[in-house]
């Protein structure tokens, strides 16, 4: 399975094959149990998907205004499943503390930016994973994502956007 055309979270892991359905459903409940409520889950992009609502941060996401912000994606690709942390890609403090705690498990970590690649639930120390999710919670995300983005020299209407939509989310 690459990208599915599941509809729900339930019918996604309903395709799956019995292994890996059993590793996405654990790793699953971790990320359920260590996110804060400014994240919420949905099938996005063909992937279990986790994001910030428009409700709690209405700029949306700057690819895409109409589109929650992405915050950690749970997917079972064709050669390997994958966990995509994009808080870990926008933080490089939070990379090095990522991949050292890791590491200190005694598990090899094969990461690209923000995507975790493995073959079997038990290639993923847990606690590890929950660990990153709590250091990233939704607000400190949404600050993160806004420094990055008027950092790189995006547009000024992007700016300008995040901007906006930060003060809207201010005001809540």
């Amino acid at each position: 399975m690459v990208q599915s055309k599941a509809k729900s979270v339930s019918q996604y892991l309903k395709e799956l094959p019995e292994d890996r359905r059993i590793a996405i459903s654990r790793i699953r409940e971790v990320i359920l149990q260590s996110v804060d409520g400014g994240i919420e889950e949905i099938m996005s992009y063909g992937m279990i998907g986790y994001h910030v609502p428009l409700r709690v941060y209405p700029a949306g996401y700057h690819c895409n205004p109409a589109m929650p912000l992405p915050y950690v994606s749970l997917a079972s690709q064709k050669n390997h499943m994958a966990i995509y942390m994009m808080g870990l890609y926008m933080d490089p403090a939070d990379t090095a503390w990522f991949a050292k705690a890791w590491i200190a498990t005694g598990k090899k970590l094969n990461m690209g930016k923000s995507c975790i690649r493995f073959s079997k639930l038990e290639d993923v120390p847990l606690e590890v994973l929950a660990a990153a999710i709590r250091r990233m919670p939704s607000k400190r995300y949404i600050a993160t994502y806004e420094s990055q983005l008027l950092g790189e020299g995006k547009s000024r209407e992007a700016a300008s956007s995040v901007k906006s939509a930060a003060k809207k989310s201010a005001k809540k």
